[in-house]
């Protein structure tokens, strides 16, 4: 799929983005974002932090155009994800996105490396299988290639994840907490092989709730009752904890 024409210093660019749910206890809806604003550069990765509730995975996947915005607009590659056709946005996201979940998503009939290339092999690329079998050997599980993801550790599987990403060529990565289910050591190799993946044209979107993982982002958000209350640049651990707790003993926003 080709992508018009666009500002390719920004991958992402979302302008006053609300989100409500009808709730199921009364008949007001329940807000959790609040005229949110930001831009993704090109190469960069962007960390979303905040407390449980705060609408941070709700905000990735409104940037993601999984979730349909209440108000404002989300543009990907420049293009409005809200006046997309379904099959259309799912052709930009099959072509040009990549995700990576802490449920990892594999399939567990697939091997490991035919879940790192099933998304070229959907979208008919030539090479997929190589591709696969490169980016499986990137993050240290070219020996692994036929092992379905139960014969897979966590760690394993989640780096298959990432494979299955690199394998796409995605130029934005969405991850949702990816290393959440990991022990340290894993967690630590997961972090470092999205923030590798965040370089060129390719750049790394991540909601998290641990501070030190946040703070190897280039930029991070902090998130509070659906509002962007603070921005940090070149942050550190401390940085990261200090804004979150300011942003705690701040007032809700209206």
């Amino acid at each position: 799929m080709t992508i018009a024409t666009y500002d390719a210093r920004h991958l992402i660019e979302a302008e006053h983005v609300s989100k409500s749910f009808d709730s199921a206890k009364s008949s007001e809806s329940v807000i959790v974002l609040r005229d949110v604003s930001l831009r993704v550069q090109s190469g960069e990765m962007v960390a979303i932090v905040g407390p449980s509730g705060s609408g941070k995975s709700t905000l990735l996947y409104c940037l993601a155009g999984l979730e349909p915005v209440t108000g404002g607009a989300v543009k990907l590659f420049g293009r409005d994800v809200s006046g997309l056709r379904r099959n259309t946005l799912a052709k930009l996201r099959r072509d040009h996105v990549g995700f990576v979940f802490q449920s990892y998503n594999l399939i567990p009939s697939l091997t490991a490396a035919e879940n790192a290339g099933l998304p070229g092999r959907l979208a008919r690329r030539r090479g997929a299988v190589a591709a696969a079998q490169e980016s499986l050997r990137a993050v240290g599980l070219g020996e692994r290639d036929r092992f379905l993801p139960g014969k897979l550790s966590g760690g394993q599987q989640q780096r298959v994840a990432i494979a299955r990403v690199l394998a796409s060529g995605a130029s934005l990565v969405f991850a949702d907490e990816p290393t959440g289910a990991l022990d340290t050591r894993t967690g630590e190799q997961v972090l470092s092989l999205l923030r590798d993946a965040a370089a060129g044209e390719r750049s790394v979107v991540m909601v998290t709730h641990d501070l030190e993982a946040a703070a190897r982002a280039d930029r991070v958000l902090v998130l509070r009752d659906g509002v962007i209350h603070a921005e940090l640049l070149s942050p550190t651990s401390d940085s990261v904890l200090d804004a979150v707790r300011a942003a705690g003993e701040e007032a809700p926003a209206a």
